[in-house]
């Protein structure tokens, strides 16, 4: 029900219940977002100090050379 106030039309508060409720795919979509920032991250951090640890053979060789 709108109620009409000198042309502008007022939502009420049983509109506001009934409407459908959209926003809550966008905080899904930015929840997936937030988790695969946070694994990509931790993925990056694991694989930069496991490389440190174990070089691969062009860095053995790169240190063999120095």
């Amino acid at each position: 029900m709108l109620v009409p106030l000198s042309g502008v039309a007022l939502a009420t508060l049983g509109n506001m219940f009934a409407a459908y409720v959209w926003h809550y795919w966008v905080g899904l979509v930015l929840l997936i977002a937030a988790i695969g920032a946070v694994l990509q991250a931790v993925v990056g951090y694991l694989l930069k100090v496991s490389a440190m640890r174990h070089p691969n053979r062009r860095q053995r060789q790169a240190q063999k050379n120095k």
